[in-house]
């Protein structure tokens, strides 16, 4: 356990501080729900590209990739390449051409809006769909913030894990309910240049030798976590098993929080230039967190009487091992910083959903702007509640809980929003079908094991809203209205390029 002492203590109050002073001069700049949702669609490619990122990524970059690695070697090389291929592939695939149909639909703000407005719903159902779905799967996206953030104060801190996740939970609702989001963009982008310096840093100082004197050690435990086909008892991974790691890039294309980025920033033409940012970004963070697993491994190994159950722990002990209060209070204010740059999203998120796309159409209509406001705070606190009910587990993981809500949100809205993008023929009653079935299937197969329900529920998910948004919309074709919105999309997007 790490020793409490008033250098750390010092520093995180002084971090968290910092992200207020960030937080309430972008406030300042807030004025209308576009700059509260969207920052007035100013951001330019750094706080683009490290928002995304950020938002992203959360405690499972410090936390849940190091302690895959731990325990499983470079397996986790698997998973950290579909992730890298799969954030390429969202900026290039969806980046500037949501921008620029959010825009020529009528300036939509939430992804349940653009829905509603790219197939002309008028009775809101895409809207409504889309909503549930967001609040279902963030209860558990933002659970895993919140059990990260427990894991956080109970090692640092000594406390009590329920203790801690209260205390974790009522730090990032109180910065939620403080900013919109430019302050959380903003806030992002200094958030997501520690957490990258924190996982090179560490890894870094902790190798002795280099990284070939860091392989040969590891040979020596077990050779079997040196390569990427076999798992660390040396069978080979099954087809199931690598195609289940690599398809957590599928999920890139279905996130609320990081698709909102892409329809915030100032330019089409800069997108390209954040595409870069993030894929470096990425790749560099998810390299170290791997390094940190493995070089943790080696610690823990090389310390007599030391038992870590947790390997999620392993970048919390490695800095209180290695560093001077100071410097492993900044560095553990990264954890910190992880799991604010993306709770702050998910509930801004969670919040837009349950005023704008739940409360105004279904009860009222004719809300005023504090009426809905003030829903979408009380919907702040109601979402943290229960994610903090489903964290109070001690034996939840950030992993797990994180790859629910991941592929959740990859079926349910990634073939959707992709066939929304680039579909003439694409119908209301297809993105509706598409969205249900994604999230569904994904629910239910969560459920199953054994055989092909093994394989990561994302991959069955995606596929069936594939299935079902093409055969749905060849059935109930689109109107003339969303025909005409299409082709005035491809129109402004060569003017805007």
């Amino acid at each position: 356990m790490i020793e409490t002492n008033f250098a750390i203590s010092a520093t995180f109050l002084a971090y968290l501080v910092m992200m207020l002073v960030i937080g309430y001069v972008a406030y300042r700049q807030t004025s209308n729900s576009s700059d509260y949702f969207l920052g007035g669609r100013s951001l330019g490619p750094w706080p683009a590209a490290l928002s995304a990122g950020a938002s992203d990524m959360s405690g499972w970059l410090l936390l849940g990739l190091p302690g895959y690695a731990f325990a499983s070697g470079y397996e986790a090389i698997w998973l950290g390449g579909g992730l890298l291929v799969g954030t390429w592939l969202n900026w290039l695939v969806s980046a500037k051409r949501l921008r620029t149909y959010s825009i020529v639909a009528d300036d939509a703000i939430t992804l349940p809006e653009y829905l509603s407005r790219r197939f002309n719903d008028q009775g809101k159902l895409l809207q409504i769909i889309s909503a549930i779905f967001i609040l279902l799967f963030f209860l558990f996206y933002t659970s895993s913030g919140l059990v990260a953030g427990g894991k956080l104060f109970e090692t640092v801190f000594g406390l009590n894990y329920q203790t801690a996740v209260i205390i974790g939970t009522v730090c990032v609702v109180s910065y939620t309910l403080f900013g919109g989001f430019l302050a959380v963009a903003w806030t992002d982008l200094v958030q997501g240049l520690l957490m990258a310096a924190a996982l090179l840093i560490v890894p870094i100082a902790a190798m002795n030798g280099g990284f070939g004197q860091l392989e040969s050690d590891l040979a020596a435990i077990n050779p079997e976590l040196l390569t990427i086909f076999n798992d660390n008892e040396g069978k080979p991974l099954t087809a199931i098993a690598i195609i289940s790691l690599v398809a957590w890039g599928l999920g890139y294309f279905g996130q609320p929080h990081i698709l909102a980025r892409f329809k915030a920033s100032r330019t089409n033409r800069e997108l390209t230039t954040a595409r870069r940012i993030a894929v470096v970004w990425s790749g560099l963070s998810m390299a170290g967190a791997m390094l940190v697993g493995l070089v943790g491994l080696l610690y823990v190994t090389n310390q007599p009487g030391l038992e870590l159950a947790d390997g999620e722990r392993i970048f919390m002990i490695l800095v209180d091992a290695m560093f001077h209060p100071v410097i492993a209070g900044i560095l553990l204010a990264a954890i910190l910083a992880a799991i604010m740059s993306t709770a702050d999203s998910q509930l801004l998120v969670s919040s837009s959903a349950l005023a704008e796309d739940l409360f105004k159409p279904l009860l009222r209509p004719n809300a005023t702007n504090s009426e809905v406001v003030m829903v979408g705070r009380l919907g702040v606190v109601g979402v943290s509640i229960i994610a903090l009910v489903l964290a109070f587990n001690p034996d939840s993981t950030v992993l797990g809980l994180v790859s629910y809500a991941w592929a959740g949100f990859g079926a349910a809205f990634g073939p959707v929003v992709i066939l929304s993008l680039y579909w003439r023929g694409m119908s209301k009653f297809g993105a509706a079908a598409g969205i249900v079935v994604g999230g569904l299937t994904v629910v239910w197969w969560k459920q199953q094991t054994g055989g092909l329900f093994d394989v990561y529920e994302i991959v069955p998910g995606f596929i069936f809203a594939t299935i079902a948004t093409v055969g749905v919309s060849l059935l109930a074709k689109p109107d003339q209205e969303v025909e005409y919105l299409y082709d005035k999309f491809e129109t402004k997007l060569e003017t805007l390029d």
